[in-house]
């Protein structure tokens, strides 16, 4: 099969598109052909070595496949052909991936693979992040940076389905324009937060604040704040991480909350499936649909998460064999 694989940690023009042996699955794994991989951005972190783990190397990118099996270990109880979306630490760049069976989840046939992906790392995150360490409720006012990301589109329609009032911050136009077509009921830039957050709110201030951006956005966030609200720490888009200021914690009283949705699925994996079956429900219901950007060749990763880790993406891409 070929495969990306990164030889070593660098710059994601390093990266190579090769022959490579097909993964055999073990016991308890299964084998799945790729009919897409999603793009996430800490794909693009890891290559470079600016992750929260460092894989051994040469390793394949990749946290999320969308396929249908087509072998399976000692232990297995799922059937050749079943069509599945499969989290996977790495691997997913590559025309076939081997996975834990335990970490599989079948989808229906007429399902759009992309879309698929899109719901395992980006609607997982945002889901995770609302429901269990925001605990946002009806009501309540949610502030999301990068609004228009993959993750971002999320969490403005998971927000509306939790019955929030959402505040969508996107840096463009365009941006801000597909966050409202998204569901947002406000989109605003980042200049002078607090005055627009203030009049957007009635003086109450945000509830629930979303931030994959970090730096500045997120010394704006704890001016923002409501009593009692949640800063949701999800990651550092801006490649600035900041200095919590405490005195605003204190004398505003909100919580800053960190978000490691992966972490989280190895530690609670009952919590994440129960999760994963609430995303698929709404998708089933039409509650939830991932913007699909577009799908790119697998051979074109360099060039795709380029573009991702300088913001320019909106909603999920895709890469497809």
């Amino acid at each position: 099969m070929k495969a990306i694989i990164c030889h070593e940690f660098g710059p994601l023009t390093d990266l190579a598109w090769e022959e490579t042996a097909d993964p055999v699955p073990g016991p308890g794994e299964v084998l799945i052909a790729t009919e897409a991989a999603g793009v996430n951005y800490p794909d693009g972190l890891l290559v470079q070595g600016l992750y929260q783990s460092r894989p051994d190397r040469p390793f394949t990118p990749g946290m999320e496949v969308a396929g249908r099996i087509e072998g399976v270990g000692e232990g297995v109880s799922l059937a050749p052909g079943t069509r599945v979306l499969a989290a996977v630490s790495t691997g997913g760049y590559a025309e076939k991936a081997v996975c834990p069976a335990a970490r599989v989840m079948e989808i229906p046939e007429g399902m759009d693979a992309a879309e698929a992906c899109a719901l395992l790392v980006a609607y997982g995150t945002s889901h995770h992040a609302l429901k269990q360490r925001g605990a946002l409720k009806a009501g309540e006012w949610l502030m999301i940076f990068g609004a228009a990301g993959a993750t971002g589109v999320a969490a403005i329609q998971i927000g509306k389905v939790m019955g929030a009032k959402v505040i969508a911050v996107c840096s463009t136009e365009e941006k801000r324009a597909l966050a409202l077509e998204t569901g947002a009921d406000h989109a605003i830039g980042y200049d002078d937060l607090k005055a627009q957050v203030k009049d957007l709110t009635g003086g109450h201030g945000v509830d629930v604040v979303y931030d994959v951006v970090g730096g500045a956005a997120f010394d704006a966030a704890c001016r923002c704040m409501a009593r009692n609200g949640r800063l949701l720490v999800i990651g550092f888009a801006s490649g600035e991480i900041p200095k919590f200021p405490v005195n605003l914690a204190l004398v505003k009283e909100f919580a800053v909350v960190g978000v490691f949705w992966g972490n989280w699925t190895r530690a609670e994996p009952e919590a994440y499936k129960a999760n994963m079956a609430e995303l698929l429900g709404w998708y089933a219901e039409g509650r939830v649909k991932p913007v699909i950007e577009g799908r790119y060749k697998l051979s074109e990763a360099s060039e795709v998460l380029t573009r991702v880790l300088a913001r320019g993406a909106t909603g999920k891409i895709a890469l497809v064999p």
